[in-house]
């Protein structure tokens, strides 16, 4: 049975392709990655379209990982049942997730940060431009996320 995730921040073209991509490569490594369905969508309506920010495609470059095809697309309701989990990156993003998608009854929506047991929000490197900082938090809730589906 194929497990389906969905990393989520406010335009998809930062934070949330990068975690997908991220976890999509430590997928790779470990021969799980026709055993996922690993995408990325956008609360907003803002980057529809547009392709990863170039400082995302510039820092996943640096560890091999291209982002081939992907252009941001806003969540929808029916994406709930969709996805077995639903990422945000900050308390932001579970904010507007939860008001996409209406309710929660299968507590799908959590934030990244807390599969490395930590409640902090990852920084939208749109505003920080620090794209590192926000790199080694996601690959930190990635690490985690792995560990919690025993991967």
């Amino acid at each position: 049975m194929t497990r389906s995730i969905c990393f989520v921040c406010v335009g998809n073209i930062c934070r949330s392709p990068m975690a997908e991509f991220v976890f999509k490569e430590m997928l790779r490594q470990r021969g799980l990655g026709s055993e996922y369905l690993i995408e990325s969508r956008a609360t907003s309506t803002e980057e529809i379209g547009n392709p990863p920010h170039y400082g995302t495609v510039l820092k996943l470059a640096q560890f091999g990982i291209v982002p081939a095809d992907k252009f941001a697309e806003q969540l929808k309701k029916s994406d709930y049942k969709k996805y077995d989990l639903i990422i945000g990156m900050d308390d932001m993003n579970i904010r507007s997730i939860l008001r996409i998608i209406g309710s929660d009854p299968e507590n799908k929506v959590c934030k990244l940060l807390s599969f490395a047991g930590s409640d902090r929000n990852i920084a939208d490197p749109w505003y920080t431009n620090d794209f590192d900082t926000t790199y080694n938090d996601i690959k930190l809730g990635c690490d985690g996320l792995a560990e919690y589906l025993g991967i």
